[in-house]
């Protein structure tokens, strides 16, 4: 127990800028206290004391503001930074070097039994308020960005983002993988645009109306190319041209008749 308490505040000494010595650490580090407590209360779990491991992980909660369940498996070396709202489920297994900052949870995503939550390899950084649920494995070296979900099982030294969590580095390096690709939004998005153009052109038919947008409108949704633009144009410029002739043809009958009448009022004058 001891060993584990010196190596949990090696760790707090290795990756906290602010850390200036061991005895403060071991006095005001609630990450380090939590751990300290959750060793015992583990002790007892595994005494098959499980009442009372509880009562001492709920008042750890108490005292820290970090839950963890007694059967949850933690090894030497872990730095939970802040602390505050993590919470460390009953199959959950976190191996050294592991840096966990605050609003983090390691759940399941149901009500199975069995393991049900995450394993977490060495040199792990999870960032703050990041989910990590599921009973899969985040892999040696993994980094968590802030606020990620993570469903699904993370590569080693591998970086993810997102909700849900999508990799976007390995080793420094971004991946050439299919998700990076393709993007379901973007898709979904795609397809519904597809089918409104479709609809409108069905009510063009049946209504005989044209269908048009604001420029705001064009703007947010820009018209789908779907190889029409060129006969639409050329049906416009018919239409056009139909509307000049049928003007021309309206002014030479009214011309037409106007020289008609002039000629009917020169007759009447000469009789």
């Amino acid at each position: 127990m001891f060993k584990r308490l010196r190596a949990d505040i090696e760790a707090a000494k290795r990756n906290d800028p602010a850390a200036r010595n061991k005895f403060e650490i071991w006095l005001t580090y609630s990450g380090v206290h939590a751990l300290s407590w959750h060793r015992w209360a583990n002790r007892l779990y595994r005494m098959h004391l499980k009442l009372l491991a509880r009562i001492t992980s709920q008042f750890a909660k108490f005292l820290t503001g970090i839950e963890i369940h007694p059967a949850a498996k933690i090894e030497g070396g872990v730095f939970i930074d802040h602390g505050a709202g993590v919470v460390i489920g009953e199959t959950a297994e976190v191996k050294s070097g592991v840096v966990i900052y605050q609003g983090v949870t390691l759940g399941g995503t149901g009500k199975e039994k069995g393991k049900r939550h995450p394993t977490i390899e060495k040199d792990v950084v999870i960032s703050s308020g990041a989910k990590v649920l599921g009973g899969f494995t985040v892999g040696e070296g993994a980094k968590i960005g802030a606020g990620a979900v993570v469903l699904k099982e993370v590569p080693p030294h591998a970086t993810v983002v997102g909700v849900p969590a999508r990799v976007v580095r390995i080793k420094g390096e971004k991946p050439d993988l299919l998700q990076e690709k393709v993007d379901p939004n973007a898709e979904e998005i795609r397809a519904l645009k597809c089918r409104v153009h479709k609809l409108e052109a069905a009510l063009e038919k049946l209504t005989g109306e044209k269908f048009e947008c604001t420029k705001e409108e064009e703007e947010l949704f820009p018209a789908v190319d779907t190889g029409d633009a060129a006969q639409d144009a050329e049906t416009k410029t018919a239409a056009s041209d139909g509307t000049e002739t049928d003007r021309g043809e309206k002014d030479e009958k009214a011309k037409t008749e106007k020289e008609e009448k002039s000629n009917d009022n020169i007759q009447r004058t000469e009789e």
